[in-house]
């Protein structure tokens, strides 16, 4: 009964640190990985250490190199899931975010994310641009970093209409069309079923980007 008592807690400790760091990890924010400061690193060493200083601690004998691996496996299986589910990818990895858009910076996106203009600045000057009046567009990746378009590139910010066979419904809306008119230009591409659509994407100028599934 011991062992099994054991054996459960090599299983179930683990487990529930790897949920609560991924939570924990998603609640401080972007910055975390984005740029690595001295306050975000003693954050993340911090988190590491208490998680991994509960487990050790529960965990008795050999049945810590258990919980190491069943870590490993739940690292492996999130990331399978976060490959074939795009909603489960949105709530562990986060979106992309506009910080900038058409020169503007939305500052309710920066609070929402809890990104300052330090940080902003910061991340503006590691790409070389060190004028606010040279950004176009800028975008906080789920992983961090920041993706800008100056004023001076000759290509604007596409917009995903589709996803891996889902319209998405708020981009539509966005760029004032109906799906009347999405239907009408899949059928003239060619495009029987919107399932069959791995992406489709709008470009500044109008022009629809589709890529199709690849067929088992």
């Amino acid at each position: 009964m011991s062992d099994f008592h054991e054996l459960f807690q090599a299983i179930i400790y683990p487990t529930i640190v790897f949920i609560l760091l991924i939570i924990l990890s998603r609640l401080v924010g972007k910055q975390l990985l984005g740029q690595l400061t001295f306050y975000d690193f003693v954050t993340g060493i911090t988190l590491g250490t208490i998680g991994g200083a509960f487990v050790t601690a529960e965990v008795k004998g050999n049945y810590v190199l258990l919980s190491a691996t069943v870590f490993a496996i739940l690292s492996m299986i999130t990331g399978f899931i976060t490959l074939k589910n795009a909603t489960v990818r949105k709530l562990v990895e986060g979106r992309p975010v506009i910080l900038i858009n058409n020169g503007k910076i939305l500052e309710k996106n920066m609070l929402k994310e809890r990104y300052t203009l330090d940080d902003l600045m910061m991340q503006l000057r590691e790409r070389n641009v060190f004028d606010l009046n040279q950004v176009k567009y800028a975008i906080l990746e789920p992983h961090g970093k920041l993706s800008v378009i100056e004023h001076s590139d000759n290509y604007g910010l596409s917009l995903e209409i589709i996803r891996e066979g889902k319209i998405l419904e708020h981009n539509l809306l966005r760029q004032n069309l109906t799906h009347e008119w999405l239907f009408n230009q899949l059928i003239m591409l060619g495009v029987k079923d919107i399932k069959d659509i791995f992406i489709a994407s709008l470009s500044s100028s109008g022009q629809l980007y589709i890529d199709l599934r690849d067929k088992k």
